[in-house]
């Protein structure tokens, strides 16, 4: 899988994101000189976690055999020290279904053991940026 950005217009700040055949766009906020037309790559990091959290869960329960109809992810973002190295998000998780304590405490325990979660909270992630010999500057 590879995933795409370019440039929509020269003067904007928006730009598309292919991954494969999907097609998404990002901005930047008004305020910051964009045009506030789609999410900032900060919201598609927050979006990612909450998504992880509901494809797992609904996984789990399918697989587990409990009553999960639906799950429902609230991520609010703190990042008012991001720049001091801390950035902090606030999942609330409503499950819904008919569901027992005991399998709401093992859905939420499973929520936290999604793929995206332990990414951010437990990998040494490396990021190499290249720009190819002959790169186009125009």
């Amino acid at each position: 899988m590879t995933i795409t950005v370019n440039t929509v217009s020269a003067e904007g700040f928006r730009h598309s994101v292919k991954i494969d055949d999907l097609e998404l766009f990002t901005d930047v906020p008004a305020a910051a000189g964009g045009e506030g037309t789609a999410p900032e790559p900060h919201d598609y990091f927050d979006a990612a976690l909450g998504a992880c959290k509901a494809l797992t869960l609904k996984m789990y329960a399918k697989k587990k055999d409990i009553p999960l109809t639906g799950v429902g992810v609230d991520v609010k973002r703190d990042n008012s020290e991001e720049q001091k190295g801390k950035y902090v998000l606030h999942v609330t998780l409503t499950l819904k279904g008919v569901l027992t304590d005991t399998q709401r405490e093992e859905l939420l325990r499973v929520a936290d053991r999604c793929p995206i979660h332990k990414l951010m909270t437990t990998s040494d992630v490396t990021i190499e940026t290249h720009a190819p010999q002959g790169f186009d500057s125009q």
